[in-house]
C-alpha cells in the first residue's frame, strides 16, 4: 500500500512538471502601421540576437538571420552531439526543405504561432523575451554559457522550462530588449509576423545587374557540355560550396552560393541537397548555379572568394587550356571513390589542381578552421594553440611531379569520410586507415629519395605568385574554436607545417568536404583520429627541412610523455636525406623561419613579423615602458608581457578565457582595438581525451594583436588612453586581490551591461 501510494505521488509529481502551467499570454498593444520585417524587426535581431542563433551550434537550430529561418522554428535535435550512434538527417537552412510545412516534417516548431485572442499574444518568442524582462541580470552578474539546453515546443514545455529556469529568458546571458524593441518585434507578432513582401523577396534573390553579367559568363563556363568542363566544373564545385561568392562588379555586401541545381541558367535553381557536395546527385545532368544570399552574415561562416575576370581566366589556363593526363571523361557519381579525388580527378594534371589550392590557401585553411568540423574541444585538441604554416613549391613536390605516384597511392589515400556515416561503431577505432596512411608514407619518402636524394633547399618552400597570395599563415586554437590569419603572427610558435598537395587535398576532403556535420559517433571520430597522422605529416615535412640531426630531438620535444608517438618510432618515418639549407646558427627552427618570412618570401606580399610579439635571436629583453605617450611605448608595454609567466596569463589560462578584445579610447586621436590571445601550452596533442592532464600553465604565452582575432571572444575591455598605466599594471601584476580585481572590473565590459 505505502508501495502504491508513493508512486501515485511520484507520478503525479513527474506529470505536474511536464504539464506545468504555461505563461500568461501577453497583452501588446498593436502597432497602427504594418510593422515591417525587413526595415523595423531584422535590425533588431540583427543586433540583439544572431550572435547566438546563426550557425549550426545555434540553440535549438534557431535560426534568426533570415525570416526563413525565424519561421522554420525550433527543434530539439541539436546539429552538434558527441554520442550520436546512427547519423540524423541533415537540417540545413535553404537546403534540405523549401517550406514551413516542409521543416514541420523534419521536427521543427514554430516560435512566433500565437493561439491568444484578442490584444494577448502567447508566442514562444515573446514568452522568452517577457521572461528576460521579468527577470533581468542584476547589474554587474555575470551569466555563463548554458550546457543543458532545453528548446521548448509548446506553451506548457515553455512554462515548465521558466518554472526550472526563471533566469533564461532571451537574449540570454544579455541585457533585455530595450522597451522599442520589444514594442516593435511584439507588434509584428501580433499582426501575424508577415514576412517580407513579394517584392521585397523578389530584391532579396535577385542578383544586381553587374554581378547578373558575371554569373551568366561563369554559369556558361561551368556548365559547358564538354567532359573538360563538366569534369572541371565538378572539381571547382566541391572546393567552393562552402564559400560566400562575391562578384567585382556586383552590389556591396551581395553574396552567392554555388549550389548544383537541377534546372539550367535562365530557370529558377532547384537545388540538389546531397549530404556531400560530391554524392551522387541523383538525377542525370547537373547545372551549377550562383544562388543570392540573404541570410544576415556572421563572422564564423562568412568566407569569401572573388569570382571575377581574372579567376575565370586563371582557371580556363589551369584546367582547359592544358593538356590533361588521360582522353577527357566524365566519371560516374555514386560509389565510395567519390570521396578520393586521386581517383575522380586523376585525369586532371596534379599540378594545375594544386596551384589552384595554393591561389586560395587562405581560404581553404579557414575552411578546415571555421567550417563545421572545427566546434568543440575534441575536435580542436588535434592541434596547437598557435601554429604557423607555409607551402611546398608545386616544382618542389614529386608528388605531382610524378602524377603516377598519386594513382597507385590511391587505396592508401582513401579518407575515412569514405564510407559517410554508415560505419558500424566497432570500425570507429580501427587502424586500417593509420595502416594505409603509414603505407603511403613510406612510399613517399621513397619516392623522394630516388628523385630528390640531397634533400630540401629553401626554394622548396613556395613564396608566393601575386601580392594577394597567402604563402605563410598563422592559426590560433581558442579552445573549442580556432581562426587562421594571414602572415606570421605571434612569436615564434613550437611547431610549423609545410602542407604539399596531397596533404592538402586529404585534409580537405577530410575536414570539409567529407565531414558530415550530422554524422555519427564513428565517422566524427574517425575524422578526428585521421586528422592527427595529417598534422604529423605537415610537422615531418617541416623538419625535412632542418638538419637531420636535430629533426628527432624537435619531433619529441613536440610530442612529450606521448608513448604513441614514441611507439610509432618516428625515427623510421624521418628520411636519411640532409637539407640543402646551409645554416649559420644553433637554433635552426628560428633560423629557417626568419629566412623564409625576411628573404624567401615575395616582398609585393607584405609578409613581415608582427612587431608587438615576434622577437629576434638578438632581441633585447622587452623592459615595461614608465610612460605611454607614443604608439611604441604601447607597442613596448604589450612586449613586455608576452613571454610566459604574466600573472594575468596565470589567473586567466583557463578554457573561458583565452580571446579577449581590448579598446583603447582616444588614442592619439582614434580609437584601437586589440585582441589578447592566450596559448595554453600542451605537452603534446595527440590523443582526443585526458587533454587537461597535458597542460602547463606555467609555459602559456601570451599575444597581443592588432584588430580582432577568432569568432568567439570571451571578454571585452575598454580602456581609456590616459588609463594604459593602470591597464598594464594589472596585466603585469594581476594577484586576484581586491584591488586588483576592481581594476579588472573597470575594465571589462559585463555582459550585463545595456551598452554591451
Amino acid at each position: 500500500m505505502i508501495r502504491s501510494t508513493l508512486t501515485i505521488i511520484t507520478l503525479a509529481f513527474l506529470l505536474g512538471g511536464c504539464l506545468a502551467e504555461p505563461p500568461p499570454p501577453v497583452e501588446v498593444e498593436v502597432p497602427a502601421e504594418t510593422v515591417s520585417f525587413l526595415d523595423d524587426v531584422k535590425p533588431i535581431l540583427d543586433g540583439r540576437c544572431v550572435v547566438c542563433h546563426s550557425c549550426y551550434n545555434a540553440a535549438c537550430q534557431l535560426k534568426l538571420s533570415s525570416y526563413e529561418g525565424l519561421d522554420r522554428g525550433a527543434s530539439k535535435a541539436g546539429v552538434y552531439s558527441s554520442s550520436r550512434i546512427t547519423p540524423q538527417p541533415p537540417t540545413r537552412l535553404f537546403m534540405d526543405a523549401q517550406t514551413t510545412e516542409g521543416w514541420r516534417g523534419l521536427g521543427f516548431t514554430s516560435v512566433v504561432e500565437n493561439t491568444a485572442e484578442g490584444d494577448f499574444n502567447d508566442s514562444i518568442l515573446l514568452g522568452l523575451l517577457e521572461a528576460k524582462r521579468a527577470q533581468p541580470i542584476p547589474a554587474g552578474e555575470y551569466h555563463a554559457e548554458a550546457t543543458d539546453l532545453t528548446c521548448p515546443a509548446t506553451r506548457p514545455e515553455l512554462g515548465s522550462f521558466l518554472d526550472r529556469h526563471p533566469d533564461r529568458g532571451m537574449p540570454f546571458g544579455f541585457p533585455a530588449l530595450s522597451s522599442r524593441e520589444r514594442a516593435t518585434i511584439a507588434g509584428w507578432l501580433q499582426q501575424g509576423h508577415p514576412g517580407p513582401s513579394a517584392e521585397e523577396q523578389l530584391m532579396l534573390v535577385t542578383p544586381s545587374a553587374g554581378a547578373g553579367q558575371q554569373i551568366d559568363a561563369w554559369e556558361s563556363f561551368l556548365n559547358a557540355e564538354d567532359a573538360k568542363h563538366a569534369m572541371t566544373a565538378r572539381y571547382l564545385y566541391e572546393h567552393f560550396f562552402l564559400s560566400h561568392v562575391s562578384f567585382p562588379d556586383g552590389a556591396a555586401g551581395e553574396f552567392f552560393e554555388l549550389v548544383r541545381s537541377t534546372t539550367p541558367p535562365g530557370e529558377p535553381i532547384s537545388v540538389i541537397a546531397t549530404v556531400r557536395p560530391y554524392d551522387d546527385p541523383g538525377v542525370d545532368t547537373v547545372y551549377y548555379r550562383f544562388r543570392k544570399m540573404h541570410s544576415t552574415p556572421v563572422y564564423k561562416t562568412h568566407m569569401v572568394v572573388v569570382f571575377g575576370n581574372e579567376r575565370l581566366a586563371r582557371y580556363q589556363e589551369l584546367f582547359i587550356d592544358t593538356e590533361w593526363l588521360e582522353t577527357p571523361h566524365r566519371v560516374a557519381f555514386g560509389d565510395a571513390k567519390g570521396a578520393n579525388p586521386f581517383l575522380i580527378y586523376a585525369q586532371i594534371p596534379p599540378i594545375s589542381r594544386y596551384r589552384f589550392l595554393l591561389d586560395d590557401a587562405e581560404y581553404f585553411i579557414r575552411t578546415f578552421i571555421r567550417g563545421p568540423v572545427c566546434k568543440g574541444q575534441i575536435a580542436l585538441n588535434v592541434i596547437h594553440d598557435h601554429f604557423w604554416v607555409f607551402f611546398q613549391d608545386p616544382d618542389a613536390d614529386q608528388t605531382v611531379l610524378n602524377p603516377d605516384f598519386l594513382i597507385e597511392q590511391s587505396e592508401n589515400l582513401a579518407l575515412p569520410t569514405e564510407e559517410g556515416s554508415d560505419e558500424l561503431l566497432i570500425q570507429t577505432f580501427s587502424d586500417a586507415y593509420k595502416d594505409r596512411y603509414k603505407a603511403f608514407y613510406q612510399a613517399k619518402i621513397a619516392l623522394y629519395d630516388r628523385t630528390m636524394p640531397e634533400g630540401f633547399d629553401l626554394d622548396a618552400v613556395w613564396k608566393g605568385r601575386r601580392a594577394t597570395d597567402a604563402p605563410f599563415l598563422t592559426v590560433y586554437r581558442h579552445f573549442d574554436s580556432a581562426s587562421v590569419h594571414r602572415g606570421a603572427i605571434g612569436d615564434l610558435p613550437r611547431t610549423a607545417w609545410m602542407i604539399d598537395y596531397s596533404q592538402f587535398e586529404r585534409i580537405y576532403y577530410a575536414l570539409v568536404a567529407g565531414f558530415d556535420v550530422f554524422g555519427n559517433l564513428s565517422h566524427q571520430v574517425n575524422v578526428r583520429r585521421y586528422m592527427d597522422l595529417l598534422r604529423v605529416e605537415g610537422e615531418f615535412n617541416f623538419v625535412e627541412l632542418l638538419p637531420r640531426a636535430d629533426r628527432l630531438p624537435i619531433i619529441y620535444s613536440w610530442y612529450l610523455g606521448d608513448r604513441a608517438a614514441e611507439n610509432a618510432s618516428p625515427e623510421r618515418l624521418l628520411t636519411d636525406r640532409e637539407t640543402r639549407i646551409e645554416f649559420q646558427t644553433d637554433d635552426p627552427k628560428r633560423e629557417l623561419l626568419e629566412r623564409i618570412v625576411d628573404e624567401h618570401l615575395l616582398r609585393s606580399l607584405g609578409i613581415e613579423f608582427d612587431q608587438m610579439n615576434f622577437q629576434r635571436r638578438d632581441d633585447e629583453t622587452p623592459v615595461m615602458p614608465k610612460v605611454f605617450e607614443t604608439h611604441a611605448d604601447v607597442v613596448n608595454g604589450f612586449r613586455a608581457l608576452t613571454a610566459p609567466g604574466t600573472e594575468f596569463i596565470k589567473r586567466h589560462n583557463e578554457s573561458s578565457a583565452n580571446v579577449i578584445y581590448v579598446r583603447v579610447k582616444d588614442y592619439q586621436g582614434v580609437d584601437r582595438a586589440f585582441s589578447i590571445v592566450i596559448n595554453r601550452w600542451h605537452d603534446n596533442v595527440n590523443a582526443m581525451f585526458g587533454e587537461e592532464k597535458r597542460l602547463d600553465a606555467s609555459k602559456d604565452t601570451i599575444d597581443f594583436v592588432l584588430g580582432s582575432v577568432g569568432s568567439y571572444p570571451n571578454y571585452f575591455m575598454v580602456v581609456e588612453a590616459e588609463e594604459l598605466p593602470d591597464f598594464f599594471d594589472m596585466l603585469e601584476n594581476f594577484d586576484g586581490s581586491e584591488v586588483y580585481q576592481a581594476k579588472l572590473d573597470k575594465f571589462g565590459v559585463n555582459r550585463s551591461d545595456p551598452g554591451f
